[in-house]
């Protein structure tokens, strides 16, 4: 579909088609992918799972219960700019671990990314996952 706008003789003409930031080619690019993966009404289920998925329901809302059945150790890992997994729900998260006894680390990377964060070759966030993974024990 094409849109465009025109606000008068002296302004520019602003259209979906090109290509005026870079952004936008990584995001069509990204979005084609993704329309291959699903279609609209997956994307909408998946997205409703995750909004109405609750570990603690079978609990009575005990966090602290339903993580502690678990035998892992845990990387929790969010952005301080991701609306989709806030880094305050990864906070609980990490809270009710620390309080079942599960050994767990967590690290809150500042990056502007918002959700798509971890999709980026950022420093920091390998830094951690590298310091995670090399010292599990085998």
């Amino acid at each position: 579909m094409f849109w465009a706008v025109s606000l008068g003789a002296e302004a520019p003409l602003f259209s979906t088609q090109g290509m005026e930031f870079q952004i936008e080619s990584y995001l069509r690019h990204q979005g084609d992918k993704f329309a291959g993966y699903f279609d609209a009404n997956t994307y909408l289920l998946t997205t409703k799972a995750l909004d109405y998925y609750d570990p603690a329901f079978d609990y009575d809302g005990d966090l602290v219960a339903a993580l502690g059945r678990a035998k892992a150790d845990y990387l929790v890992v969010s952005f301080t700019t991701d609306w989709r997994f806030a880094p305050s729900r990864s906070r609980e998260i990490v809270y009710a671990l620390m309080h079942s006894d599960r050994r767990v680390s967590y690290a809150e990377i500042d990056c502007p990314a918002g959700h798509d964060s971890f999709l980026l070759d950022d420093p920091q966030y390998h830094a951690v996952l590298r310091a995670y993974i090399d010292n599990i024990e085998v």
